[in-house]
């Protein structure tokens, strides 16, 4: 029962210049007051059950289906790269050295950055700036014992800024012609995958407001030359997150959180937020990429084969899902047509049907209408060598089938020790590797809005200053967002992903060119 008067004439305006319905604030405040249910496994995705697995000899049919589509006249691509996040997590391990009462790195991975500094993309521009704001080389500092000051140029904005800066702006690749962004090298990505029949490559950024004008500088001074490079056009577009998805913020105690002035708090929805974006993008396929996942030129073959396996796929799966959709759409379909149909989705999207629904051919073709006219995701998985995040699974539906789900501890029972198993002994991670098709049979637009699961939102504890508060991260965007979308599983090789979580991982070799080395 929600409290009487809860919100204020004025919280009523707020809410409402921010696009946020007084059913949805409300809708909000009791999921935080009230949690949500777990999510019931059945199974770990596994090359067994769930996970797709390709020969060679396959991979080069599914190749080749991409290519097909990408020179046809129908195709309609677009890149999408979430690149709103800034980079300071990046550098917690430096912000830490500053804070330190001590002047000379002592850990490990403090002695491992400096050691190595000079093989950091951005060390020109570094020593640059040290240079203009402190009259020295690096060399120079390090020898007089001023880490700090080095770093001090590095994050803060007097020098480079790269402690405020988002990860796209950060020079991550050395080349003979000097330094690339994460974001030059998806602007790579594009054209050697993603580049139709008339040579142009549509890539859509997700920004923040605070960085939007210099990230849309940057990469118009970079489009000219990548178009030079690779013969392509680029059409590149922006979006930043909606005031409309940031979400409300709770007391422990569970009442309103509220300013100094009185005023509502809220907080970012998390990248949950952008399915919102997605469903605004004019196209029928989308692939989606971490900004910090990308290699340099010598090692981005495994990426761009992996690309257009996962395009191909998506194709494949498209075609025959259309092909049932239309032959559903015209009326009744024979009942050995209609187990083919329920088949199909048992064996490619592990929908399992319940046994009621088989046995009565009017509520089965229902069913398969609902069940195939989805969105539609290929979603590449690799071997879990020990990264933080989430996996993929096989989960039981509440209606009583089955589906293909990317989970978060956070949505599991982990205080259940047969669920706690499952989800620990996932042999597979989510590296955020997808292609998604975003148009039904009929060539219209998918509301994404009507295929997020809202109960696979989670609460996270945070604080405001001193202030402790519950906030409301909406389901992500790869997680609850795309529940109700039909998806596959495909495992991909390891050597394709390789995110920057911590500027140390930009020593790796996968992140440096070996001209160079």
């Amino acid at each position: 029962m929600m409290d009487q008067d809860l919100f204020s004439p004025a919280d009523l305006e707020t809410l409402q210049s921010r696009g946020i319905s007084l059913e949805e604030a409300e809708r909000q405040v009791n999921d935080i007051r009230n949690g949500f249910p777990y999510l019931d496994l059945i199974a770990a995705a596994s090359l067994k059950q769930g996970i797709m697995r390709t020969d060679k000899e396959e991979e080069a049919r599914y190749m080749e289906l991409w290519q097909d589509y990408l020179d046809s006249p129908e195709a309609s691509v677009c890149k999408m790269v979430p690149a709103s996040g800034a980079a300071s997590r990046m550098f917690k391990m430096l912000y830490s050295f500053l804070e330190a009462d001590y002047n000379e790195p002592t850990t490990s991975a403090e002695k491992i950055f400096f050691d190595r500094l000079s093989d950091f993309a951005f060390y020109d521009r570094l020593n640059e700036a040290c240079l203009r704001n402190s009259w020295k080389t690096i060399p120079k500092l390090i020898s007089l014992g001023e880490y700090k000051v080095v770093v001090e140029n590095l994050l803060k904005d007097q020098g480079l800024g790269y402690g405020s800066l988002p990860k796209g702006l950060l020079l991550f690749h050395l080349y003979p012609k000097g330094a690339c962004t994460s974001a030059d090298e998806h602007l790579v990505e594009g054209a050697l995958y993603a580049r139709n029949s008339d040579g142009q490559v549509r890539i859509h950024f997700t920004v923040s407001a605070e960085h939007r004008a210099a990230f849309e500088a940057h990469v118009e001074q970079s489009r000219k030359y990548f178009q030079d490079k690779y013969g392509v056009l680029y059409d590149i577009s922006y979006s930043e997150q909606k005031p409309s998805t940031d979400t409300l913020a709770l007391t422990p105690e569970g009442d309103l959180f509220r300013d100094e002035a009185g005023g509502l708090v809220f907080r970012p929805g998390g990248h949950g937020a952008l399915i919102s974006n997605l469903s605004d993008l004019d196209t029928d396929v989308v692939f989606i990429k971490n900004i910090d996942n990308v290699v340099p030129d010598y090692f981005k073959g495994a990426t761009i084969m992996s690309k257009k396996l996962l395009g191909g796929i998506l194709i494949a799966a498209r075609d025959q899902i259309y092909q049932y959709l239309k032959q559903l759409d015209r009326g009744r379909v024979p009942h050995t047509q209609l187990l083919e149909m329920a088949a199909f989705i048992r064996d490619n999207l592990y929908i399992q049907t319940p046994e009621e629904i088989l046995e009565d051919d009017k509520l089965l073709q229902s069913w398969l209408m609902t069940k195939l006219n989805r969105p539609i995701r290929v979603c590449g998985m690799v071997r879990n060598e020990g990264e933080p995040g989430g996996g993929p699974f096989v989960v039981r539906e509440a209606e009583g089938s089955t589906s293909l789900q990317i989970l978060e501890s956070s949505q599991i029972n982990m205080q259940d020790e047969t669920q706690r198993a499952l989800f620990e002994g996932g042999e597979y991670f989510n590296p955020v590797d997808l292609v998604c098709c975003i148009r039904d049979f009929r060539g219209e637009r998918f509301d994404l809005g009507k295929f997020i699961n809202p109960k696979t939102a989670f609460i996270a504890s945070k604080t405001s200053g001193a202030r402790a508060l519950r906030a409301l991260e909406r389901p992500g965007l790869w997680n609850g967002s795309m529940h109700h979308w039909n998806t596959i599983f495909v495992e991909v090789p390891i050597e394709t992903f390789n995110p920057v979580k911590e500027v140390n991982d930009l020593l790796r070799p996968q992140h440096q060119n070996p001209i160079h080395n």
